[in-house]
């Protein structure tokens, strides 16, 4: 599975045709599923994968991230993109790094965040600067690779729209090829971030959100961040809590795996 050239190439393409949706798996499985079920690409979720390791969002480790690459990008035949957080480092070199280990896993794509974990939201100049390392990295591979620039205000607690575009502005300017603002809830705001930029605008759906809302604010990509892995999880468990109860019923036969997994 692993053809990094063939991969990008698709990758690319698909942000220069019909908006799409790009789900996200938290493991291997989950991406067969999805390659099976039609998706044409797949992005990893830093939440998702995070449980997968029995630990919260934010506490895993760039080598374990790596490992994950791997795996997704062996195990179907789709473009892999992964959820880099803020590149495991506050510098732009650390960012840098990040690009390059995963690009070298298998993945033609990748996001970094302006939000350090312990600190908060990088000033802009900061930012930029990581963003721009980023993208000299990711364009001088020998494959394409698309690099996501993410502002994280509408998560972070700082829903600033013009700080949020004026931040994408900048990414975009820096290099990034798709931008990316998590947590935006209405169509004129993801009109606003579209008609700001040039260059294809990712849309994180949100329970109460319509996809037709979001394709015709200007969104090109539309992804589900965590949400797939927790409506699984939250199945398991409500299922687990009533055989504890006692109630076998909530027991169902495999799903079609020889099919989704020939």
């Amino acid at each position: 599975m692993h053809d990094p050239q063939r991969k990008g190439e698709a990758f690319r393409a698909l942000h220069a045709g019909e908006p799409f949706v790009i789900p996200n798996p938290w493991d291997a499985g989950s991406a067969r599923v999805l390659e099976a079920l039609g998706f044409k690409a797949v992005a990893s979720t830093s939440s998702g994968f995070a449980f997968t390791q029995g630990r919260l969002d934010g506490d895993v480790t760039l080598d374990q991230v790596v490992q994950h690459a791997e795996a997704l990008d062996r195990v179907i035949g789709l473009p892999v993109s992964i959820d880099l957080e803020h590149g495991y480092g506050r510098d732009p070199e650390h960012v840098a790094r990040a690009i390059d280990r995963v690009a070298a896993a298998g993945a033609v794509g990748g996001s970094i965040e302006d939000n350090d974990p312990r600190d908060g939201i990088y000033e802009i100049s900061h930012a930029v600067d990581r963003i721009a390392a980023a993208a000299d990295t990711a364009h001088a591979l020998a494959f394409p690779f698309t690099l996501t620039a993410r502002a994280e205000n509408h998560i972070r607690g700082n829903p600033d729209l013009d700080d949020t575009i004026a931040r994408l502005q900048a990414f975009e300017a820096a290099g990034a090829d798709v931008l990316f603002a998590p947590g935006l809830r209405t169509g004129e705001e993801i009109r606003r971030v579209c008609t700001a930029v040039s260059k294809p605008v990712n849309v994180l759906a949100l329970r109460g959100m319509s996809m037709t809302e979001i394709v015709d604010a200007g969104a090109q990509r539309i992804s589900v961040g965590g949400g797939l892995t927790w409506i699984a999880v939250n199945a398991m468990a409500g299922a687990a809590r009533g055989i504890l109860a006692g109630d076998l019923s909530v027991l169902e036969a495999s799903p079609p795996l020889k099919d989704w997994f020939a």
